[in-house]
């Protein structure tokens, strides 16, 4: 495969839609990817290509090996082409019970005498698919948090998400890019923050004992479903993922701060919301308060 797996369990996800397209068990495939001397071009899983591209891409490489090993079986068979039929890793003469697995079929391809007239040996193809415009996913991000007055400590209490990525290949695989996707928003909202040194410009996070990343401390649990509405833009019907967890993480977060602060005066606050940046919002727009009121002090 062209497109490169950095965690996201493109094995499992790739096998199954061979085993979907070919009826071949997963054990029996070797997935490779990330070697230039066995695929020769790719750009990577940038952008949740892996699935929509990649994807469709093996899908099509499947349905050349369908429409070769159609003829082979065809000759094998004594049949027409035309009457034979594909299905879970069988060729068969529709409408009998004479057929061939697509393992005798790809051990006859290697024998020129088993092969028809014009079919070379061999069963090898590859697929290649640039798609006409991107997909777009879609989803919903509700979250509800608590926020300490006295420290600016916020807590996560609930999180909810719905997403459409159109056809789910792998339902535990999506819900792990989820996760981790709300993470990095949650991590990036509330925590994570470059600081240079003023002056010198000296960078003062230059590592994980400085820069603050999310922990599982740092999250809810999550609830996580999914609203699939397969798109007509590739013959998996899958929409990205990669993205969606993060999306909607920021805004949503940010959001509920900003609803906890309203009542108390805070009208903005820059990311990240750090307990620090809530006490001081919370101090300032108290004493905004005082200034504006002063009579509520004498009371």
């Amino acid at each position: 495969m062209g497109s490169k797996n950095q965690g996201q369990n493109h094995e499992t996800t790739f096998k199954q839609i061979l085993h979907e397209r070919l009826g071949i068990d997963p054990k029996d495939v070797r997935y490779i990817d990330g070697d230039t001397d066995r695929v020769a071009f790719g750009m990577g899983t940038m952008g949740s290509r892996s699935t929509v591209i990649g994807g469709t891409a093996l899908w099509m490489a499947a349905d050349k090996v369908i429409a070769k090993g159609k003829k082979i079986a065809a000759k094998m068979l004594e049949a027409a082409e035309a009457d034979i039929a594909f299905s879970d890793g069988r060729f068969a003469v529709a409408g009998t019970d004479r057929g061939l697995t697509l393992r005798e079929v790809a051990r006859a391809a290697f024998q020129p005498p088993q092969l028809p007239p014009g079919v070379e040996p061999g069963l090898y193809e590859t697929g290649t698919f640039s798609p006409k415009q991107d997909t777009w996913p879609n989803g919903c991000h509700v979250c509800e948090l608590e926020i300490d007055p006295d420290t600016g400590v916020v807590t996560l209490d609930r999180y909810v998400v719905i997403d459409d990525v159109g056809t789910v290949i792998n339902p535990v695989t999506l819900k792990g890019q989820i996760h981790g996707g709300v993470a990095q928003g949650v991590g990036q909202a509330l925590l994570e923050q470059i600081v240079y040194e003023p002056g010198s410009g000296q960078l003062l996070t230059a590592s994980f004992m400085e820069y603050a990343m999310p922990r599982a401390d740092t999250l809810c649990d999550m609830h996580i479903e999914s609203n699939p509405v397969p798109t007509k833009l590739n013959p998996l019907g899958a929409k990205g993922a990669g993205e969606a967890g993060t999306v909607g993480a920021l805004p949503v977060v940010i959001n509920a701060v900003m609803s906890a602060l309203a009542p108390l005066g805070v009208r903005d606050l820059d990311m990240p919301a750090s307990s620090e940046r809530v006490w001081r919002a919370i101090q300032d727009a108290s004493r905004r308060g005082s200034l504006i009121n002063p009579q509520e002090d004498d009371a």
